[in-house]
């Protein structure tokens, strides 16, 4: 009988690491069988990946993630409302251990799941109000628009939590697919622009001017 040895979080490990891993399962492929899961596959060597069947697993469904939350809640007996459920299906964007930490620290810090004590525990922008950034932009309202982000910026959010915000609620909106997509290749460059440093609030007065000018007739 084979054994198995899982190794969870394996694109943590150093090179030197995996280099010494690739040479203990060909060492012992006949008696063993290794399971590595990884969040970026990338992260590890070619020699081993060469060497495994590689099986991709995508996000879950929001119907998923909700199954699992009130089975969670009922076991617990959690005080929520529906908007509170819905929040934290939305910040998990699929992930179910993200929806599982979400709900222990909402409940941890205020014993009742609702909407706004979800993004006060989690601590990020409310969709309504990256929405209606959106929308003022798009309406040509560029100041209004200027002074919501603004205003988010204000009150401790960082530019990296508003594109996150930006780029789900973009990707929701009720406008044509091509438009979207510019919009989004917009947000692909600010972010990028964020990671390289600069990480200033004009990274996002400069992506609601290219979403204005993309809404209007002429562009």
């Amino acid at each position: 009988m084979h054994k198995l040895i899982i190794l969870d979080e394996a694109d943590s490990m150093t090179e030197a690491a995996q280099q010494a891993l690739r040479m203990i399962m060909t060492d012992y492929s006949h008696t063993t069988r290794f399971a590595l899961a990884c969040n970026d596959s990338a992260k590890i060597i070619e020699p081993i990946q060469s060497r495994c069947a590689i099986m991709r697993f995508s996000r879950l469904s929001e119907g998923e993630v909700v199954a699992r939350l009130l089975k969670v809640i009922e076991k617990e007996d959690i005080k929520y409302d529906q908007k509170g459920l819905e929040a934290l299906v939305y910040l998990s964007d699929g992930d179910m251990r993200s929806a599982l930490n979400n709900l222990q620290a909402t409940v941890a810090g205020t014993g009742k799941v609702t909407h706004d004590n979800v993004f006060k525990v989690c601590d990020q922008p409310k969709p309504e109000d990256i929405h209606e950034i959106i929308v003022k932009a798009k309406e040509g309202d560029f100041e209004t628009a200027i002074q919501l982000a603004e205003s988010l910026w204000n009150k401790g959010y960082n530019a990296f939590d508003i594109v996150a915000g930006l780029n789900k609620v973009i990707q929701g909106l009720d406008t044509p697919e091509a438009m979207k997509l510019k919009f989004l290749k917009e947000l692909s460059i600010t972010k990028m622009r964020l990671v390289q440093g600069v990480t200033t609030i004009l990274q996002l007065h400069g992506f609601l001017a290219k979403v204005y000018r993309l809404s209007q007739p002429s562009s």
